[in-house]
């Protein structure tokens, strides 16, 4: 049978020619960066220095947004870098990173958009094992959630912080949509809702207004709750629209996130004997967890250097000590590094002022 399709316009056959060539430059290009950072690898090696560098890294994507002349999206330009670098880097070594799991998961969308797509994924089944394995060496980073825009801070995940010697080399921020998925292409007889507590929470009021009767059922992540929702066509989930795909499921309702802007912070985390703290890179946040005796002034005492040497803090919240004497444990962000020396000074009074004083991490933020 004779070849029916249409003849392309010449204008649009001169056109795709010339992005052949352009694909064929880049990939020329893309390689001899490739063999740079082959040579890169090297030095650092001989040196004894890590692969991955977030301060660096934040530098680079940086520049290029900076020298962008358009069209293409200044937003466009971090998530491609991104990936070469992932790519180059994984010439290297093999990054080893874990979250919590299975695949579909949004921390599994955090660590690929934060690392990019070239590294060891390691789904874990809850945040405690997440730090475990980044703990043990196991992993490499470990990607864990820190806060939601809706329902505030993660509090697991910051309780763990008190009990593993793990520490913060970067953040990154995800906007979190909520779908009910199922296997059953119906929202009739339905017998429960299966989601981490956050999602339920998260979707309280869509499902109290249409699903009014329905168990919500907390399980251990979103993707898991995809899972079961798979094998079991009386059971619906909320998770993500790449769970969903992953586990063959029908997007029965998107978007039931009670906020729309609904976005979830993620701490990037490793330990402190196999990576050196970032440098600082010009926009950082500093994190930490602290608490004072408890007196009359003590938390006012506790914040005057910080005023003192102006330094700005970006968050502040507390957390039961569990002493039974209605202590609290302050989790704060800072703007600066500690290499800026008007916030090691106030870090300084800081931990004089406090009685238990513990630096969680130093790291580069998007200010994009």
């Amino acid at each position: 049978m004779a070849d029916q399709s249409p003849a392309l316009h010449p204008d649009l056959l001169a056109l795709r020619t010339q992005i052949d060539e352009v694909d064929r430059e880049l990939l020329s290009l893309l390689n001899r960066r490739a063999r740079l950072a082959q040579e890169v690898g090297e030095v650092k090696k001989k040196e004894g220095s890590v692969a991955f560098r977030p301060e660096r890294e934040a530098q680079v994507i940086d520049g290029m947004k900076a020298l962008n002349p358009g069209p293409l999206l200044a937003e466009s330009v971090a998530p491609i870098w991104r990936e070469i670098m992932s790519a180059c880097r994984a010439l290297e070594t093999p990054t080893r990173v874990a979250y919590l799991g299975p695949a579909g998961t949004f921390s599994e969308e955090a660590a690929l958009g934060f690392f990019g797509s070239s590294i060891v994924k390691i789904p874990c089944a809850s945040f405690d094992e997440v730090f475990h394995v980044t703990t043990s060496g196991a992993a490499d980073f470990g990607v864990v959630p820190v806060e939601n825009s809706t329902e505030g801070v993660v509090t697991r995940s910051l309780d763990l912080f008190l009990t593993t010697p793990l520490f913060i080399i970067g953040e990154t921020s995800l906007f979190v949509q909520h779908n009910l998925l199922r296997k059953d292409n119906s929202l009739a007889d339905i017998d429960a809702v299966v989601a981490h507590p956050q999602a339920l929470a998260q979707c309280h009021g869509w499902l109290g207004t249409h699903l009014p009767n329905v168990e919500r059922r907390p399980v251990a992540s979103n993707a898991e709750g995809a899972r079961l929702a798979a094998a079991d066509s009386k059971l619906a989930a909320i998770a993500s629209a790449r769970a969903g795909s992953e586990f063959g499921l029908h997007l029965i309702a998107p978007a039931i996130q009670d906020e729309a802007n609904n976005r979830t912070r993620f701490a990037v985390v490793t330990h402190p004997g196999r990576h050196p703290q970032p440098r600082a890179s010009g926009h950082d946040c500093t994190s930490l967890v602290v608490s004072v005796t408890n007196r009359p002034g003590a938390v006012h005492d506790m914040l005057v250097p910080l005023k003192q040497h102006g330094v700005s803090m970006t968050r502040f919240e507390s957390r039961p000590a569990r002493s039974g004497q209605w202590e609290y444990y302050f989790y704060i962000d800072l703007q600066g590094h500690p290499d800026q020396p008007h916030v090691a000074t106030a870090l300084r009074e800081l931990r004089e002022a406090c009685a238990f004083f513990k630096l969680l991490g130093t790291y580069p933020i998007d200010v994009h």
